[in-house]
């Protein structure tokens, strides 16, 4: 069996597992650049120092493999951080503004995931942004999700105020607003303690989701707000998906100029 000294670069190379060979050909460390360096001074020995450096290295273990390469890590935490949110935002169709409650519970996994990411140049700053990302959308997102849905499927009517009810929220007894719409149903108005006592009988503006997965809101479409939110929303999302992006970026590079270092 011929030694180590005497083996040919494409020898070594074939010694290599699959998905070592496919992780050097990603950062341009695969065979015809190894033929390269091979051919020119001392090139043997260079290769099988990058050989020798890249199967000693923990990545190694890591890169070319769909579960442990370092993109899965980052890929894993951003579908389940997005999960997360729309499961949440789901939530709020039963639990209101409760639903925020759950988001914080699922943020814990979110965190831990967070922390499973490869420690590359950077990630600090793009750990720090996805996490934030996540609980800025959890937070807005229940909170004004019932806006926005009124926003684009509410439909304004007239209403008729009826006797409210009234309940003990946080210590106080606070009066909810009740409307009859036009159908004949009588419904609690959303996000809305008044006193609508003194105007029983009187007719109102509210705008009504025609699925009925939300209460009415008193007033018009303009009176319902959100809007400002919505792109508070819709930035967290995209820093939610452009960090880790950037992230294997930034690896990918470290990955790249640490095997260029050795060749």
């Amino acid at each position: 069996m011929a030694s180590d000294e005497d083996r040919s670069v494409d020898e070594l190379f074939a010694e290599l597992p699959e998905k070592w060979q496919r992780a050097l050909e990603e950062v341009g460390m695969g065979l015809p650049e190894l033929r390269r360096i091979a051919a020119g001074p001392d090139g043997m020995q260079r290769v099988r120092r990058i050989l020798s450096e890249f199967s000693t290295s923990p990545r190694s273990e890591r890169m070319g493999d769909n579960r442990g390469s370092a993109v899965w890590p980052w890929v894993r935490l951003l579908l389940v951080a997005a999960a997360s949110i729309v499961v949440c935002l789901l939530l709020s169709l039963l639990l209101g503004k409760l639903a925020g409650l759950v988001g914080l519970g699922l943020g814990m996994l979110v965190i831990w995931l967070v922390f499973k990411t490869p420690d590359n140049r950077g990630v600090r700053v793009a750990r720090f942004l996805t996490a934030a990302a996540y609980f800025v959308s959890v937070l807005v997102g229940t909170t004004f999700v019932n806006a926005w849905y009124l926003q684009v499927r509410g439909v304004e009517q007239t209403a008729t105020l009826v006797s409210p009810t009234r309940q003990w929220t946080h210590g106080t007894r606070e009066t909810y607003c009740r409307v009859r719409l036009a159908d004949g149903s009588v419904h609690e108005v959303i996000d809305n303690k008044d006193d609508c006592a003194h105007r029983v009988g009187q007719t109102t503006k509210a705008v009504v989701d025609p699925a009925g997965h939300y209460k009415p809101s008193l007033g018009t479409k303009s009176d319902i707000g959100g809007i400002a939110e919505g792109y508070v929303f819709l930035g967290a999302a995209v820093v939610l998906v452009l960090t880790p992006a950037t992230a294997l970026v930034l690896g990918r590079r470290d990955r790249n100029r640490a095997l260029r270092t050795v060749a």
